[in-house]
C-alpha cells in the first residue's frame, strides 16, 4: 500500500462519490430551479458509473490512502438501489468509515436497508424550521416537518447524525437560534455552513455570507459553548460542545477561515471524473479509462499522478473578482 501526498504535502484520506447529479429539491444555493428546470439535460444513465465501477475505484483509492467514503448527489437516494453500494464499499478492506449526506425526504424508504448495508453517518440537509423560510430555500415548498421526522427516525434506526445548514444573510439567518435550540434539546450535532460560492448560478457575494464569528456571536448570547480540539488531521468543522448538556455544534468556514491547508479529500463525480477541488473547473476522466480495459495498475499510476501534482488552494485565494468570474463545477453535479 503506497499512502501518497500532493505537491502541498496534503495526505489522500477522504473519497466522495457522487452517485447522481439530479435532486428532487431546488435550494437556491445549489440547483436554483430558474437553472435547473423541467428540462435540464441530466446524465444519460449510460455515462453514470456502474456500483461496480465506484467500487473498483474505491477500492483502488484504499490503496492510496483513503480511509473514508461519503456518498453524495445531487440526492443520492434517488439513486435506485443504493444499498446495494452501500455493501459492496462496505466490504473493501481498509474503508473503516462511509457516509452519506442527503435531504432525507427519501430517508423512510431506504434507512434500515442503508443502515443493515453497513452504513453509520448521515449528514441531513435542513436550512430552516420555518415552513416559509425553508420552503423557499428548498424550491419545492418542502415543510422541515417532513425532514424533522425523517430525522427521528433515523435516530430511533441507530444512525450517527448530523444536521448542516447553509446560512444566508438575510434569507434564513434569523433560524439560526431556533435551529441551534431545537438540535441542542435532542442531542444532534447542528453544523453550520458558511454560504459559499459553488458553481456560477446561485448568484453568491461576500455580502450575503454569514461568518463563523457572526453566528458565534449570536449562540453565546443564548448558551455556554466550550471549543474542542479536531479528531484528526483535515477535520473541516470546528466543533464546539455545549456545557449543559454535552452535545456539539460545529462551523464549515471555507469563506471566513479556508481550511485548504490540511485538505485531504478528492471528490469523484457520478460520470466519472477525478476532482481535487470542489471549486474546480476541469476534471479528469477515470470513466474512460475503467471503460478501455486499463489495468488497475495502470488506474493507480494515473490516480497518483493527478493526485501528487496537486495544488488547489482556491479558498485560500479567493476574492470577490475570482469568485464570480472563475468558471467552477455545479454543487449538484460534484456533491459538497
Amino acid at each position: 500500500m503506497a499512502k501518497i501526498t500532493d505537491a502541498l504535502s496534503r495526505p489522500l484520506r477522504d473519497l466522495r462519490i457522487s452517485v447522481t447529479d439530479r435532486c428532487n429539491f431546488r435550494c437556491t444555493y445549489c440547483m436554483p430551479k430558474e437553472v435547473f428546470g423541467d428540462d435540464y439535460p441530466f446524465l444519460p444513465k449510460s455515462e453514470l458509473l456502474t456500483f461496480e465501477e465506484m467500487t473498483r475505484l474505491a477500492r483502488l483509492f484504499s490503496q492510496l490512502g483513503v480511509r473514508k467514503i461519503r456518498i453524495t448527489g445531487g440526492e443520492p437516494l434517488l439513486r435506485q438501489d443504493i444499498p446495494v453500494l452501500i455493501k459492496q464499499l462496505n466490504d473493501i478492506d481498509h474503508i473503516n468509515d462511509i457516509g452519506m449526506t442527503t435531504n432525507a425526504v427519501l430517508l423512510g424508504k431506504y434507512g434500515e436497508q442503508l443502515y443493515e448495508a453497513g452504513l453509520r453517518r448521515l449528514n441531513i440537509s435542513l436550512d430552516a424550521l420555518d415552513e416559509d423560510v425553508f420552503g423557499k430555500m428548498n424550491g419545492r415548498g418542502v415543510k422541515p416537518q417532513i425532514v424533522l421526522e425523517q430525522i427521528d427516525r433515523a435516530k430511533e434506526i441507530g444512525f450517527d447524525l448530523k444536521v448542516n445548514m447553509v446560512v444566508q444573510k438575510g434569507v434564513n439567518d434569523e433560524e439560526i437560534i431556533p435551529m441551534a435550540t431545537y438540535f441542542k434539546e435532542r442531542g444532534i450535532t447542528l453544523r453550520f455552513i458558511e454560504f459559499m460560492d459553488v458553481g456560477n448560478d446561485n448568484k453568491w457575494s461576500f455580502t450575503k455570507v454569514v461568518t463563523k464569528r457572526d453566528i458565534f456571536s449570536q449562540l453565546v448570547q443564548h448558551f455556554k459553548l466550550k471549543p474542542l480540539g479536531a479528531n484528526y488531521f483535515g477535520e473541516v468543522a470546528q466543533r464546539y460542545r455545549y456545557t449543559d448538556n454535552g452535545a456539539e455544534v460545529g462551523f464549515i468556514t471555507s469563506v471566513s477561515e479556508s481550511f485548504c491547508s490540511t485538505c485531504t479529500r478528492a471528490r469523484l463525480s457520478s460520470d466519472g471524473k477525478l476532482y481535487t477541488c470542489l471549486f474546480a473547473t476541469d476534471g479528469f476522466d477515470l470513466r474512460k479509462l475503467l471503460r478501455s480495459n486499463k489495468r488497475d495498475e495502470q488506474l493507480l499510476d494515473y490516480i497518483k499522478s493527478v493526485w501528487t501534482k496537486r495544488a488547489d488552494r482556491y479558498s485560500d485565494e479567493r476574492t470577490e473578482a475570482t469568485a464570480t468570474s472563475k468558471r467552477k463545477i455545479d454543487m449538484s453535479y460534484i456533491g459538497g
